[in-house]
């Protein structure tokens, strides 16, 4: 496994800017202080070191602490190619998901709100422990809409969780 001793020998890092630049000359075409890795299908950084990918999010985590993260790292600002050292968690798949983007088909602006065309009322709910939890329907959307987030407050959800990629 590799450690915090080689990935420094190979890369450095910058913590304000999330970027890896390699340290020696790989190649020809990889010269001294070019930026490492590539972008794959999920938006995410990943580098290849010794014969083996690794995410940049983890390899940050690896370079800043010395050790690996015991779970995900969660972008706190959505944004998968941020590495911002600030930006990085170590956090559990409980505590990942909690703080997820809103999604893109959402209409009422707030993740857990939707329009109920049969009532005609803005219906909130949330998932909490893998059960859906109905928290009532609305004339009024902002109504539905703090409702939620009293919600999320109260079950722990990151204050990013739902907030737009």
């Amino acid at each position: 496994m590799l450690s915090q001793k080689r990935l420094k020998e190979l890369l450095s890092y910058d913590p304000e800017t999330g970027l890896f630049t390699w340290v020696m000359k790989r190649s020809n075409a990889v010269l001294s202080g070019a930026y490492a890795g590539s972008f794959n299908s999920e938006g995410y950084l990943s580098i290849m070191i010794d014969s083996k990918r690794y995410k940049a999010h983890r390899l940050a985590w690896l370079y800043v602490t010395g050790n690996w993260p015991k779970c995900q790292i969660d972008h706190i600002n959505h944004n998968r190619s941020d590495n911002k050292w600030p930006n990085l968690r170590d956090a559990t798949s409980l505590d990942n998901a909690r703080n997820q983007s809103r999604y893109k088909v959402n209409k009422s602006g707030c993740t857990g709100v939707l329009w109920h065309k049969k009532d005609k009322r803005w219906q909130a709910s949330i998932r909490v422990n893998g059960k859906l939890k109905h928290l009532g329907n609305f004339k009024e959307k902002e109504k539905a809409i703090k409702v939620r987030l009293l919600a999320q407050k109260e079950y722990g959800f990151h204050v990013n969780h739902g907030a737009a990629a």
